[in-house]
């Protein structure tokens, strides 16, 4: 059972919850970044940035969000965390436990379908200005986060309908391997729950698929959906699961959707920014 929070987007992306009850979420194509308060009032905090598909909370306050840069973005003010010239932009983004970024970067502009395909790479950000390049040929770059042992890190690449598997040890990467989606799904963005469960939203076929860490799919739940574009855990228990769409089977007026559901495992805590 699905309970909508919002609606109206055009792209919803970047669920990211809070500790006071908050979501953030933004408008891929429409643009912006928004707060959903526990009461369900929806602020703009970030107005009209386009391309923002990964966002962090930060531990000074604000966020860091992806989009042309990475931005630490504070009440009024914003702060340059990572530019590379020329890049088209950055896509999904996680931290690990000591505040550091990981970002994938987009090499092409992916809405355009007579762009020419660039592969992106995968970044570590330690500090303002400061990133180590992790790996290319990641072909489309998208939802992205670490085991809750922080021993093992996970990207979708969407066009090549996989999920990009690493060992990680102190933010090196190692031992490249790839996950099959099932049903030749396109894997989009993606959460960690407590177990070490990877929970990944399937773009275009309407669902979530929990996936083991050594690659079964353990469970998929089917979204009133079929653009289904990112999820994260939220609640006092973490057990909160939130779904974000860029449409809506049921009422297809409402266009991307928050979607809130329950889920027996807690998801694994997300540790805030420090870069």
């Amino acid at each position: 059972m699905f309970e909508t929070l919002a609606h109206g987007y055009r792209l919803v992306e970047g669920p990211t919850a809070d500790d006071r009850g908050g979501l953030y979420f933004s408008d891929v194509l429409g643009g912006g970044v928004y707060r959903r308060d526990a009461s369900g009032q929806i602020e703009t905090v970030v107005p009209k940035r386009r391309g923002v598909g990964g966002i962090a909370l930060h531990a000074d306050g604000g966020l860091v969000v992806g989009g042309r840069d990475l931005l630490h973005v504070r009440g009024e003010s914003s702060t340059p965390v990572f530019t590379i010239e020329g890049l088209p932009g950055w896509n999904d983004l996680c931290t690990d436990a000591r505040g550091r970024v990981y970002a994938g970067s987009v090499g092409f502009a992916v809405f355009d379908p007579d762009a020419e395909v660039r592969p992106g790479e995968c970044w570590r950000i330690d500090a303002p200005g400061e990133a180590v390049r992790l790996y290319g040929d990641v072909v489309h770059a998208n939802g992205i986060g670490i085991s809750p042992d922080g021993r093992t890190l996970y990207h979708s690449d969407t066009r090549q309908r996989v999920l990009i598997v690493h060992d990680l040890d102190e933010g090196r990467t190692s031992g490249r391997r790839a996950f099959e989606v099932p049903g030749r799904g396109r894997p989009d963005g993606l959460a960690l729950d407590e177990e070490g469960g990877i929970w990944v939203a399937i773009a275009d076929h309407g669902r979530i698929d929990r996936f083991l860490p050594d690659g079964r799919v353990e469970r998929s739940l089917d979204v009133p959906a079929r653009l289904v574009t990112s999820l994260c855990f939220a609640g006092e228990d973490r057990r909160d699961l939130i779904v974000v769409t860029g449409d809506n089977r049921e009422d297809p007026e409402r266009r991307g959707t928050i979607f809130r559901t329950r889920v027996p495992v807690a998801g694994a805590p997300v540790h805030p920014a420090t870069i």
